[in-house]
């Protein structure tokens, strides 16, 4: 058997029919896979009874609680102990299984990724680290949500970790590191890139080219875009509603008129290919990097094909052994500590 996943069936906004038609969807595309499903149980069972897939390979885990977006995170992960959330988790920590997805609070799957699961050997932060779509391909987002007030040296290991995943799960030799800044020249910025901004030129396990500003992100002049969560989830949020807004109106006026609608016609392939480089569906979701085991954030209005999405993420995350090389990494490097 391959990976064990646990995809947490509440809490995301399209509840758990979307999870369980990624979950099928997912079992169908990995033969290798074992998926568990946590929630309410009744509820689980009456969604796959519409579905047939591998039952071998899937296992109900029935919670009595749910964590909601209203719930304070840390609160709630310590008290609603039977919650999908925390009860998935858990099966993580005890080894039962290799990842975990949800897409309920970012904040109680943070909060529950750290203190349950743990980091890491070594790991000082465990940052959110999402691919963005750009027109080279993907970059690496970090930190996006994970630790507002970072410290210079936390996001020079940000940087090691970004680089291992970039090198291990998307295939890019000697990754091109960037810290975002305001402008190119080196003694801009405020003063936490100022202080990180020569740990990362020292840095000799990293490929730092200096800054970038934030409108050279989506020409991927960068595979690693380095910075703090606040900013990164500023970027991110942008990033997410700018694409909506340019595939809306591009629908809008290939649709306007009949000449229009002719015209779509004879590039649909073309702008097909180009609209599905926008879909963060097909890349799955952010995970958090540097714990003891994966757990990733998917969009809390994730349909079915992020789910999907997910659990080969996860699969290929498990089976590259990421984990183990970022804490090897660091090793080599003499950041881990006793």
């Amino acid at each position: 058997m391959g990976a064990r996943i646990v995809i947490d069936t509440l809490g995301g906004d399209n509840g758990p029919k979307a999870c369980v038609a990624g979950a099928v969807e997912g079992l169908k595309e990995n033969p290798d896979v074992k998926l568990y499903l946590t929630g309410r149980k009744k509820q689980i069972n009456k969604l796959l009874s519409e579905y047939e897939y591998d039952k071998k390979r899937l296992e109900v885990v029935d919670c009595s609680e749910e964590i909601t977006c209203h719930d304070a995170p840390v609160e709630a992960v310590k008290k609603k102990t039977d919650s999908s959330l925390v009860v998935g988790l858990n099966l993580v920590k005890e080894g039962k299984a290799d990842a975990f997805i949800s897409a309920g609070s970012s904040g109680a799957v943070l909060a529950g990724g750290q203190f349950i699961v743990g980091r890491a050997k070594g790991v000082k932060r465990a940052p959110l680290a999402p691919l963005i779509p750009t027109s080279e391909g993907n970059s690496l987002l970090i930190d996006c949500g994970a630790n507002v007030d970072a410290k210079p040296e936390v996001l020079v290991q940000f940087a090691k970790i970004g680089s291992i995943y970039m090198e291990n799960i998307c295939g890019v030799k000697n990754p091109r590191v960037a810290i975002v800044n305001i402008g190119t020249e080196e003694e801009k910025g405020n003063a936490l890139v100022k202080a990180t901004y020569p740990l990362l030129k020292a840095c000799d396990s990293i490929n730092f080219i200096g800054s970038i500003e934030s409108r050279e992100i989506p020409f991927g002049k960068a595979d690693v875009v380095l910075t703090e969560a606040f900013v990164g989830n500023v970027i991110l949020k942008l990033y997410e509603g700018l694409s909506k807004m340019i595939l809306k109106e591009v629908k809008g006026a290939m649709t306007a008129s009949v000449k229009n609608k002719i015209g779509a016609l004879m590039i649909k392939k073309s702008l097909k290919k180009t609209v599905n480089s926008f879909n963060t569906g097909e890349v799955g979701g952010a995970p958090l990097l540097g714990l003891k085991g994966l757990v990733v954030k998917v969009h809390g209005n994730s349909k079915k094909d992020e789910i999907r999405s997910a659990i080969r993420q996860c699969k290929n995350f498990t089976e590259l052994k990421v984990s183990e090389k970022i804490i090897a990494g660091l090793a080599e490097e003499g950041t881990v500590t006793e």
